[in-house]
């Protein structure tokens, strides 16, 4: 399965032919991709802007998204812009959009004919607010994902699973062996993954539109909604003994064999390629957790603060061009595990994972991300909820749906 068109991998020479600046200029690009596969694939862009006869500075940023947005955030009310900065797709620039610190790309945008080629459409929609274009969308990655180890099910007995209740079944024979059954690392935002994969692969896409889309408070509260935070008292119980923190550490348990399997994004693949693995066969993916095949067509995106240096805007232009250029959109994708935001390239490369997920984008059917559905003030609310009830196991699943229904409730 392969997305329409002619453009071929062709390595990043051909990024030589890109626009180039009337003179070199250096641009700090603010970013959070810092585990061993994120830093390879962030390479290719910086590659690619710096055939333009301009420099990449790198500046990313340990952690996560929720560590590094209110540093970048910091940064731009502060005065300190950087030349340009990863928000995911949605509405977490809103306010700083409105505030007028964000360049507006419309222009470059309509020359270059993003709205022709990105594809689904609805990534350049949340790139835009007003009628005006004010990010490059640089990849879709999908949450909606169980990664397992085919080394821990051997050394178990047991077969590996091929959807989340064999998985469930699974658990105690892992725990025999030694193994956890599920990582998770400590990071808040893991265990929200987690909640926001179990809502449309275990309830259903009808049920995350209602709860996420229309705020459904009476959605929030059905019978279907209790059975994910039951399926959320599963989670709490399999990955006692994780002992992580980061996402990244928690993968390589799968990759190593200490954890059965692991509900993270599909940035996950960049571990699992830098590790030396193959696809169906060292490790297994399940989309939509083997019980409905879908993702979210969120993501990440780059936008471009305002500088007072005609130079300096001149390099994001170039910068932008680079971000969304075909080929450092598959030499990027194919190394970080998520796939191209353009759908007029061939990726001849492409893992058994990675297949799957086209086949399931060009089957449409894909969910719009939480953080295009909801602001940040509801999703830290979610997630505050979440994180509590993986943390106390005093909490309910009872408690922890009709907490999550006021907060629907409440919510825009």
């Amino acid at each position: 399965m392969a997305f329409r068109g002619q453009v071929t991998l062709l390595g990043l020479a051909g990024a030589t032919a890109l626009a180039t600046s009337a003179s070199a200029e250096s641009l700090e690009v603010t970013h959070w991709w810092t585990s061993g596969g994120e830093a390879a694939a962030v390479a290719h862009f910086a590659e690619a802007f710096r055939a333009t006869g301009n420099e990449w500075v790198d500046g990313a940023i340990a952690g996560s998204g929720s560590t590094a947005r209110p540093i970048i955030v910091s940064r731009l009310v502060g005065g300190d812009p950087m030349g340009a900065t990863q928000f995911n797709h949605g509405r977490q620039a809103e306010e700083l959009i409105e505030a007028g610190l964000f360049r507006d790309l419309s222009a470059l945008a309509e020359a270059e004919g993003w709205r022709d080629v990105v594809n689904p459409p609805s990534l350049i929609d949340a790139c835009t607010v007003d009628d005006r274009v004010y990010c490059v969308p640089v990849n879709i990655h999908s949450a909606q994902w169980l990664w397992l180890s085919d080394q821990a099910y051997a050394d178990a007995g047991v077969a590996v699973p091929t959807n989340w209740s064999e998985f469930v079944a699974a658990a105690p024979a892992l725990r025999d062996a030694g193994k956890v059954p599920l990582a998770l690392g400590g990071q808040p935002w893991q265990a929200m993954i987690v909640f926001e994969t179990l809502v449309p692969t275990l309830g259903g896409r009808d049920l995350y539109d209602a709860v996420y889309e229309t705020k459904d408070a009476d959605a929030a509260r059905s019978d279907e909604m209790a059975a994910i935070w039951q399926a959320m008292a599963d989670v709490r119980e399999m990955s006692r003994g994780t002992n992580v923190q980061d996402w990244n550490q928690a993968t390589n348990m799968v990759v190593t064999g200490a954890a059965g399997g692991q509900i993270m994004g599909d940035w996950a693949q960049g571990e699992f390629a830098t590790a030396g693995m193959t696809a169906g066969e060292a490790y297994h993916c399940l989309p939509g957790l083997g019980e409905n095949a879908v993702i979210s067509t969120g993501g990440d995106a780059f936008y471009f603060p305002v500088l007072d240096d005609d130079a300096k805007s001149e390099a994001q232009d170039a910068l932008a061009s680079v971000l969304i250029s075909p080929e450092a959109q598959v030499a990027f994708n194919l190394r970080k595990g998520s796939l191209p935001v353009r759908g007029d390239v061939d990726l001849e490369a492409t893992n058994a994972c990675m297949q799957k997920g086209l086949e399931i984008l060009a089957s449409g059917n894909t969910i719009r991300s939480t953080p295009e559905l909801i602001n940040e003030d509801t999703g830290t609310q979610i997630g505050d909820l979440v994180t509590q009830f993986m943390n106390e196991d005093a909490m309910t699943p009872e408690d922890a749906q009709e907490r999550f229904a006021v907060i629907i409730e409440d919510a825009e």
